[in-house]
């Protein structure tokens, strides 16, 4: 199974995003984890394969952060550049004449577009075929939200604010995609 067969998106490694996860306001933070939504925060930065399996997780990031801000200051996005992921050599689409392409993940537009990273095409006047592969790319990129999701409707404690400190709450936040993933495999 691949996106490709499910949504029409091919040469694709998986799709990221970030989620805040609503804290407590941390003792002398100031408004460093104070995120857009008026809650306090920290962020959870994930990337998941086509069966709705976290890969990569970055987890801490102040709430203020935007989800560029949290990439480039991730762990995965060092991973990513330096090809430390062996993502499969470029290689041909199958009936199509352009030179060879990466294998990429898809993000929206609030992560940045680099070599392994491929968003939407900006603007609302697009002609048929970018608004076509816009259409792909989204629907390509709902797995990570979906992840996202059954990771909230399986661990409830993501609906609310937890009361732990920054180190803790992330610790237990990466705990939660795990055994996600576990659940998720023996279905």
């Amino acid at each position: 199974m691949s996106f490709e067969e499910l949504w029409g998106f091919p040469h694709c490694l998986g799709a990221g995003d970030g989620k805040h996860v609503v804290i407590d306001c941390p003792k002398k933070s100031g408004s460093t984890y104070f995120n857009y939504k008026e809650t306090f925060s920290i962020l959870l930065l994930a990337y998941c394969d086509v069966k709705y399996q976290f890969t990569l997780v970055d987890i801490g990031q102040y709430g203020s952060q935007n989800d560029s801000g949290t990439y480039n200051d991730s762990s995965i996005s060092a991973a990513l550049e330096n090809n430390m992921l062996n993502a499969p050599s470029v290689e041909n689409l199958e009936g199509c004449n352009l030179q060879p392409l990466p294998y990429v993940f898809v993000v929206d537009e609030g992560l940045p577009l680099k070599y392994l990273q491929m968003g939407p095409w900006p603007g609302g006047n697009l002609s048929e075929n970018y608004a076509i592969f816009n259409y792909r790319l989204s629907r390509a990129r709902r797995v990570v939200e979906n992840c996202f999701g059954i990771l909230t409707a399986r661990w409830r404690i993501f609906l609310s604010t937890n009361p732990c400190s920054c180190f803790s709450c992330s610790q237990d936040s990466a705990s939660y995609c795990l055994p996600s993933q576990l659940l998720a495999t023996h279905r």
